[in-house]
């Protein structure tokens, strides 16, 4: 499976031809979609899914349930909830999790799922929600109001898996994605950062 990396937390995986779009959000790249097949959305917030643009895009979209998305209401969205198998893009994926990670300063949470796609990649989106099984692919959120590094690390090295790439780390300069980077690489095994358009 060739995952490439788009600006915050968007992820394009392509697997024998079918294209899958994870959190294309309001900062990712308009070419992260093109010539994709479906779309996962795993919360409301606008940096994980632009509803414009997936208003014009015109392909399946999963999203959790009760996600406040009611500009997508014209689109084929596909509601899902926590434990839930489908396929989407001809991959199968797993809903995982169920809540946003707590926010600075008691804001108000939402639904969140991670999504598990063909048993082997696993994107949390705002959470830490550890899966219930092994991953080869792990994308571990970098940085955001909700999360310490150490919480991200920790994360990263309970998991286990042997590839793992940073998502929602847009918010961070140069000098702060080389300390993350650093920290990462220091202590969990089989990190590599993916820049925006780098693929695996």
């Amino acid at each position: 499976m060739l995952i490439t990396k788009f600006t915050h937390s968007c992820v394009r995986l392509e697997h024998d031809g079918g294209v899958l779009v994870i959190d294309p959000g309001t900062w990712s790249e308009p070419r992260a979609l093109a010539g994709a097949d479906a779309v996962l959305v795993t919360h409301e917030h606008a940096d994980h899914v632009d509803v414009l643009r997936l208003a014009g895009l015109g392909v399946p979209v999963y999203a959790p349930e009760g996600a406040e998305l009611p500009d997508l209401a014209p689109l084929p969205v596909t509601r899902v909830g926590a434990g839930q198998r489908f396929t989407a893009a001809g991959l199968d994926v797993t809903a995982l999790g169920g809540r946003h990670a707590t926010i600075h300063g008691g804001q108000p949470d939402c639904v969140n799922l991670g999504y598990l796609v063909a048993d082997a990649v696993y994107h949390p989106g705002d959470s830490l929600h550890r899966p219930d099984r092994p991953v080869e692919t792990l994308l571990v959120p970098a940085q955001a109001s909700w999360l310490k590094l150490t919480e991200a690390i920790d994360f990263a090295r309970t998991v286990g898996a042997a590839r793992v790439f940073p998502i929602h780390d847009a918010q961070l300069n140069g000098r702060g994605l080389a300390s993350v980077n650093g920290w990462f690489a220091e202590t969990v095994p089989g990190y590599r950062h993916l820049a925006p358009g780098d693929a695996a």
